[in-house]
């Protein structure tokens, strides 16, 4: 049985901060500690469930985890976009995709343009390239791009350091991420020689600011999870749905 003295010990020796290299102290990684034993082992990928300190289990809305056991967390990402669930995702589907989310008509189809423009090809099993460009979810993982948070391994799998990271480096530890501490996390992000790992970074975080917009400009650290997974998508589409058949009843 471990000594509980000398794993505590031996954490307390790790370095994360040198004091004469200023970004290591403005930029501190997420540490495990007794408070939050619930997550065991933050820096192991978990395959199939979207784990933080708050919800170690993935999500349990709607039996999400359990119901999604088969699939990587980045393949759930994508499950709304999949409506047929045949495991290919056509621009079609991610135009009505987009629109369900609240886009609107013309986001939603440059939506279709800069993904299966630029994600289509990587996910296909031959060099020949799709005239349909379909987006094929088996091969998903080969649409990792550099310049991001590093939540999703180069396997699809969801890694929790990284997902806390986001918010002991930019967020001051707190449980939401402000816009402005949004742009500060995709400059610190950025790699070298990387305009397509930059652009693609702030595409995606840009459209899950506009489909959550938040009144006090924070983004909660449990839809961003939630994002991860894809879980949330489902619910931002009931409640689009339900505004616009309130709408429509006022018209009568």
């Amino acid at each position: 049985m471990a000594n509980p003295t000398k794993t505590q010990g031996a954490q307390n020796d790790i370095v994360t901060v040198i004091p004469e290299v200023p970004i290591t102290k403005e930029r501190k990684p997420f540490r495990a500690s007794a408070s939050y034993s619930k997550l065991i082992d933050p820096g192991a990928p978990r395959a199939n469930i979207a784990a933080s300190q708050e919800a170690p289990h993935g999500t349990k809305d709607r039996n999400w985890a359990s119901q999604h056991k088969d699939q990587t967390v980045l393949q759930q990402h994508c499950d709304f976009f999949d409506p047929d669930q045949d495991g290919i995702i056509y621009p079609h589907d991610t135009f009505s995709g987009f629109y369900k989310l609240g886009f609107g008509f013309f986001l939603s189809l440059l939506a279709v343009f800069i993904i299966h423009a630029n994600f289509s090809y990587p996910t296909l099993d031959t060099f020949i390239p799709d005239p349909l460009f379909r987006v094929y979810i088996k091969n998903i993982h080969k649409d990792k791009h550099g310049s991001g948070t590093g939540v999703y391994d180069n396997e699809g799998r969801f890694v929790p350091q990284k997902f806390e990271d986001i918010f002991s480096k930019y967020a001051d530890g707190q449980d939401f991420i402000s816009s402005w501490q949004l742009w500060y996390m995709l400059k610190g992000q950025r790699l070298i020689s990387d305009p397509i790992g930059w652009f693609a970074a702030f595409f995606e975080w840009l459209a899950t600011f506009i489909m959550l917009w938040p009144d006090d400009g924070k983004l909660k650290k449990e839809d961003i999870r939630a994002i991860y997974d894809g879980s949330i998508f489902y619910t931002v589409a009931a409640r689009q749905a339900k505004q616009k058949a309130g709408r429509s009843g006022q018209d009568f």
